[in-house]
């Protein structure tokens, strides 16, 4: 589900950008490493308070900030990811895409950006485009859970794609195998598959 673990997220995104070291601009088709990224100590307090506004619901004014961090730092798609959803738990769908697009630039394929970009694709029914966005994650990040778990519901219950969707899981499984609500789409895949 879309920005279910918003507090995990952010978390994930603070641990990110609050262990950021030193170098320049990213280059390569490979997201940015945060290790290798100086930023100032007033932008990492900026986003640790808009991390807390978030959390707290409290979106205009985590937008706000979340702009002005943006503004000092390009490098880094974690303040755009979260500047997204922000966006998007306003209701504001276009500015929550510009977002993750914006994150995809600072941080091309990015594993969680492409995750939430093309999850929003697939609300907005954009299904080509979201199955797009995951599988070119995918091809950088082939052992992303969210990634091959939302492709494989994408392919399933929206393109109607049972191998796609069975393969998907299937995958999903070798890391999960406890899983067993995904356990079950296997077998119901498999099932219509025969």
């Amino acid at each position: 589900m879309l920005f279910a673990h918003l507090p995990r997220l952010a978390f994930c995104m603070l641990v990110l950008l609050l262990s950021a070291c030193a170098s320049g601009p990213q280059t390569s088709s490979r997201p940015v490493d945060p290790m290798n990224v100086s930023v100032s100590g007033s932008v990492n307090r900026d986003f640790l308070q808009a991390v807390e506004l978030l959390q707290g619901e409290r979106y205009p004014e985590a937008i706000e900030l979340l702009q002005s961090v943006v503004e000092r730092e390009q490098r880094l798609s974690a303040p755009y990811v979260n500047l997204g959803i922000a966006h998007y738990r306003t209701g504001d769908e276009k500015h929550a895409e510009e977002s993750f697009l914006q994150a995809l630039r600072a941080a091309p394929l990015d594993p969680v950006a492409s995750n939430e970009l093309a999850v929003l694709y697939r609300r907005q029914g954009r299904f080509d485009e979201a199955r797009k966005t995951y599988t070119e994650s995918l091809q950088l990040h082939p052992e992303n859970l969210p990634l091959i778990k939302n492709l494989g519901i994408l392919c399933d219950l929206y393109l109607q794609d049972v191998n796609c969707a069975l393969a998907q899981f299937e995958q999903y499984l070798k890391y999960r195998p406890e899983d067993s609500k995904v356990a079950i789409w296997v077998t119901d895949l498999k099932r219509r598959a025969n």
